[in-house]
């Protein structure tokens, strides 16, 4: 993991960005939308939207990314961080790359004062539930998603 270097997405790392998004998007089966890309790099280069990224580089070539915000958490009075998508390339996988994003996240909520960083992964993924149960809590929360009323 020493050879990882995980670091804020910069303007620069758009192309590498995007490929690594396709993958992530490629791995839940999601259609590739050119708006969607367009509008998560809008937010990720926008410095007042509240989506952030880190990106995992190794032998200067980015593999792999996190997409995090910050969220109130009015039952502390306080603020965590949420991590949206965590994606290390296939040919990066057991590199240390996921795990040097998560405690790059770990060092930012320290940094900001967050009370905790916060995600979620499908049950049946096995291969970052591994890495996961590794360096985090499991908690007993169950999810739920509710549409919007028509």
């Amino acid at each position: 993991m020493s050879d990882v270097i995980v670091r804020p997405v910069e303007a620069s790392d758009h192309e590498a960005w995007a490929k690594l998004y396709r993958g992530y998007r490629d791995f839940y089966k999601k259609p590739h939308n050119p708006d969607v890309y367009t509008t998560v790099w809008g937010w990720l280069m926008d410095p007042a939207h509240e989506t952030r990224a880190l990106v995992a580089e190794l032998n200067g070539s980015l593999v792999g990314l996190g997409h995090f915000r910050r969220f109130a958490r009015p039952i502390d009075g306080g603020y965590a961080l949420y991590l949206d998508d965590l994606f290390t390339s296939p040919e990066a996988r057991g590199s240390g790359a996921g795990s040097a994003i998560l405690q790059g996240l770990a060092e930012v909520a320290r940094d900001e004062g967050a009370s905790l960083v916060r995600w979620i992964t499908a049950d049946d993924n096995a291969t970052a539930r591994s890495v996961y149960d590794r360096l985090a809590k499991q908690t007993a929360w169950v999810t739920y998603d509710l549409a919007p009323a028509e």
